[in-house]
């Protein structure tokens, strides 16, 4: 009866499945103040309503959210989280809140996505603008 050990594509693909398997795992932890935080409650400030560029957004991280503003004087809040494989968003630009762990791309207006591979919109949040400021509802 002979051995034989595994063939160089068994161990080629075992190689590849682990390395994919490590490097998804990874994405998010680099700035992820951890994932145990608590969302910010109701009634926190997050903004000045002049932080938040028309036709862009900023990302809250601690308070797990994204404020966009689509037009002048509109403003709209979101989960930070993609929907795709609940990485955070990284950035907001060119009327997208976007992802760099797949490349998926959400609009600032209303949540949507814009560019796959993610197929749900990010959760919109309630916020109440004040005068100049931009708080959790």
């Amino acid at each position: 009866m002979t051995m034989q050990g595994p063939t160089r594509r068994s161990v080629l693909l075992a190689t590849s499945a682990a390395a994919f398997t490590v490097g998804c795992g990874q994405y998010g932890d680099e700035n992820d103040s951890g994932s145990d935080t608590v969302e910010a409650s109701a009634g926190t400030e997050l903004a000045r309503t002049s932080d938040i560029p028309v036709g862009g957004g900023k990302i809250f991280k601690d308070e797990k959210v994204v404020v966009t503003q689509p037009e002048k004087g509109e403003f709209k809040a979101f989960t930070n989280i993609c929907t795709h494989q609940q990485c955070p968003v990284a950035s907001v630009s060119d009327g997208t809140i976007n992802c760099n762990c797949h490349g998926s791309k959400f609009s600032i207006k209303d949540g949507s996505v814009a560019h796959p591979p993610a197929t749900q919109p990010l959760a919109e949040k309630k916020i109440a603008v004040e005068g100049d400021s931009i708080r959790l509802a």
